[in-house]
């Protein structure tokens, strides 16, 4: 949307500059997008008067001027045919920049002959395309501004033009008068009273409207009457100017007059030339194949229940959209039909669409104009076509009933003010609605008829908070709900997984965010891609499933970065993780993946390939850390998507798995284009259970100070017994004294036999209330024996 500053004026009386007008409509939510101000590049440009004008002695064309400016006599070298003695131009110095040849000028020789300025064209101002000579004044004092002189003689050629961009949602400032209104209710000046006036027709219009009933839903109402015995032409210079200051090319009076209406007040008008008209106008649906030639000069085929205006020879008009060439007004136009209407905006943006029309009128029409002001707009062009043209008016024709679209709202003023956050006095709130065109009685506001964005409470509010400014917003600390020491914000899932991240990262971990949707083969190879976890509408065929884990993310991760080089990786990611469509059918996770070597390779050989222990040593220290049992189980039997001989899920019972770690099994792999071996882990931090103590005071030490007693066994067992199975064993025998088993050695072969081997514990006891005897310590070891034999079938090695 375009508009010239005094274009503006003649809605609102005010003072502002254009900087202070730019920075209040940005702040209304009119963002300025550009300033088109002439004054910023021709503010050093004077007046001097021509003293002598001389031949060059070494150019035909060229005449050496002696020019009375500010500073003086100048000498200028000239080769415009009307520079010559006494006449008054604009003088450019030494130092000036001239924006029609994007030159800052220097004093320089032409021909052998100093010059010392330059006497400008209008093209060379950017004032126009005209250059056959320089600029001649009819008046002006030697060293007058040059803004200064067009701003008393021709004030359109510096009148400022602003454009701002327009939300969807205020069609009210898509004309001068609402963007008037905003800044008045701003403080920036006052809104000129409306104008009001009523032509009386003199006699009926020959020319009738009326609406087919399938097509009121269409068109609300429909406004026009015959002015007869107008005479067409150029428009005055004033419309001209203000036409062409916003990008748009003057026609002809009649077609200006609709176009000046368009931007002024936001109100599409259309001319037909009467003559041209066979009969009455009828607005209904269009036939499948109709056809139209438009004011464009281009040809629509319309199609089924599009709204046009036809007549008895056809369609003349696409309804709310542009005119037909057949009917359009010319230089000969004497007699015009002027015609207003409210149309549905949904359907008129629905042909527009359809039929690839950018169009002014429809811009307007399809975001929604002022009903209320359809009458008001015809009289309004009547009188000023009458002013221009001339003419007879007739009656005003209608067919249809403006709609109602009167409304109000509450006005809750303590309300606006716990929501905007800002003490806004109930007087101010209530002038500040007024002023925006609101009715108020009591606290019930009735809106404005051209302002349709408004449809509850809460844009009462927005309105209120937008006037007074947000920029005015201070930022306040919240008051606490209790006094004393606030309790935590965080919960106990967001603490842990906050401490997850910590500890990943500081083990050398890189967090990954990858999305929560993969496609269905990679879903499948984790439990997944079933149709419960499938997408309606998917991004694309890669992300047509919800994730059933953070390993396929993390994998493919790896796949990406090991196709680029980089072969040594260590990844972690905490999100959630889906096992079915419901709300409730998700689990938080934490997931680690190792690949590679555990570092770059270095001259003592410290760098290896990681393992699985890696993978155990990692979840236990994330374990720790967000509060698991130090005491659980690792078992086996994980998921398919683990190697099914190299993985442990770590338990606090055969039901409570806390996560599980290992190697990622092999076709999973291959799969997915991984290079393995690769490591991982996975953690369900929702299954750790919550610790009983609550508060942050951390329990006392329970340190013994009685000595620890650690006794070795050797048992021979079948080779396929997992040590896991001893150790469980030997924890068992008295779990009250037995504070640690560990595996430190195996032994296969030897006297040993066939399918057996010795595995090595170290069994440590540690005592609380006594030391322990010869004869306890004894017990304990025959307790341990017992429970290895019963459990694994072990014998205690001779």
């Amino acid at each position: 949307m375009k508009f010239t500053l005094s274009w503006l004026k003649d809605h609102l009386d005010t003072q502002a500059s254009v900087d202070e007008i730019a920075e209040a409509l940005t702040d209304l939510g009119l963002e300025v997008e550009e300033i088109t101000n002439p004054l910023d590049k021709l503010g050093n440009f004077t007046l001097g008067r021509v003293i002598s004008a001389e031949q060059h002695p070494d150019a035909d064309r060229l005449r050496v001027c002696m020019v009375e400016t500010d500073e003086g006599e100048k000498q200028i070298v000239c080769g415009a045919p009307n520079a010559r003695e006494g006449i008054i131009a604009v003088i450019a110095k030494p130092g000036d920049y001239v924006p029609g040849i994007d030159t800052t000028l220097s004093v320089g020789k032409i021909r052998g002959v100093e010059s010392h300025g330059m006497m400008c064209s209008e093209r060379e101002m950017e004032l126009s395309e005209e250059h056959d000579g320089i600029i001649e004044l009819p008046s002006g004092e030697v060293g007058e501004r040059f803004i200064d002189w067009l701003a008393v003689n021709d004030p359109a050629k510096v009148d400022p033009v602003i454009e701002i961009a327009i939300t969807p949602n205020r069609p009210d400032a898509l004309g001068v008068r609402g963007i008037a209104r905003d800044l008045a209710a701003r403080g920036l000046g006052t809104l000129k009273p409306a104008k009001e006036i009523e032509i009386a027709g003199e006699f009926p219009s020959p020319i009738n409207v009326t609406i087919d009933e399938d097509t009121r839903d269409g068109c609300h109402v429909f406004a026009g009457r015959l002015i007869r015995g107008v005479e067409n032409g150029p428009s005055p210079q004033w419309l001209q100017d203000r036409l062409r200051a916003i990008g748009l090319r003057p026609i002809s009076k009649l077609v200006d007059v609709t176009n000046f209406f368009t931007f002024d007040q936001n109100r599409p008008l259309h001319v037909f030339d009467a003559a041209k008209v066979q009969g009455d106008l009828r607005i209904r649906r269009a036939k499948d194949g109709e056809k139209l030639l438009a004011l464009d000069e281009k040809e629509y085929t319309l199609s089924d229940g599009q709204i046009v205006i036809s007549d008895d020879q056809g369609v003349e008009s696409i309804a709310g959209i542009m005119g037909g060439l057949e009917t359009g007004c010319t230089m000969e136009t004497s007699d015009v039909f002027l015609e207003a209407a409210v149309w549905d905006h949904v359907q008129v943006a629905y042909a527009g669409r359809a039929l690839k029309i950018n169009s002014d009128a429809r811009y307007r029409n399809e975001r929604g104009i002022d009903p209320a002001f359809n009458m008001p707009a015809v009289e309004l062009a009547t009188q000023m076509i009458i002013e221009l043209c001339g003419g007879t008016p007739s009656k005003v024709v209608v067919a249809g009933a403006v709609p109602d679209v009167s409304r109000a709202y509450k006005l809750d003023p303590a309300r606006v003010i716990s929501l905007v956050g800002m003490d806004i006095p109930e007087s101010e709130q209530r002038q500040t609605l007024t002023k925006l065109g609101f009715r108020l009685e009591g606290n019930m506001a009735h809106v404005p008829s051209w302002r349709p964005d408004v449809m509850g409470e809460a844009d009462l509010v927005e309105e209120v908070a937008r006037i007074a400014s947000l920029t005015k917003l201070k930022g306040l600390p919240m008051r606490r709900t209790q006094v004393g020491v606030p309790k935590p914000v965080l919960s106990l899932h967001q603490r842990r997984e906050q401490a997850a991240r910590r500890v990943c990262a500081s083990l050398g971990y890189n967090e990954c965010v990858t999305y929560s949707f993969i496609d269905r083969a990679s879903a499948a190879l984790f439990g997944g891609g079933t149709d419960a976890t499938m997408l309606d509408n998917p991004i694309s065929s890669e992300m047509s499933h919800m994730r059933p884990d953070l390993l396929p993310g993390l994998l493919q991760a790896a796949a990406r970065n090991q196709a680029r080089g980089f072969h040594d990786l260590a990844l972690f990611e905490v999100g959630p993780a889906f096992h079915g469509g419901e709300p409730e059918e998700q689990h938080s996770q934490v997931s680690g993946l190792l690949v590679g070597r555990t570092g770059a390779k270095d001259v003592h050989g410290a760098a290896r390939a990681v393992d699985l222990y890696d993978a155990k040593a990692d979840i236990e220290a994330v374990l720790a850390a967000i509060g698991a049992p130090a005491k659980v189980q690792i078992l086996r039997d994980g998921p398919a998507w683990w190697h099914p001989g190299r993985h442990g899920k770590i338990c606090l019972g055969p039901r409570k798995v806390l996560g599980i770690f290992g190697e990622i099994h092999p076709k999973v792999l291959k799969a997915m284009d991984v290079k393995g071996p690769a490591m991982g882990f996975t953690i369900w931090p929702d299954e750790v259970p919550a610790p009983r103590r609550q508060n942050a005071t951390r329990p006392a030490l329970e340190a013994s100070d009685l000595q620890a007693v650690e006794r070795d066994f050797a048992f021979v067992v079948d080779a396929q017994v997992e040590a896991q199975a001893l150790v469980n064993a030997a924890m068992g025998a008295d779990k009250t004294l037995i504070e640690n088993v560990r595996v430190f050695d195996e032994f296969i072969g030897g006297s040993l036999g066939e399918g057996k081997k010795s595995l090595a514990l170290t069994v440590r006891m540690q005592p609380r209330d006594k030391t322990l005897t010869e004869s306890e310590i004894e017990a304990v070891g025959g307790r341990i024996i017992e429970k290895v034999a019963k459990a694994t079938g072990g014998v205690l090695r001779g």
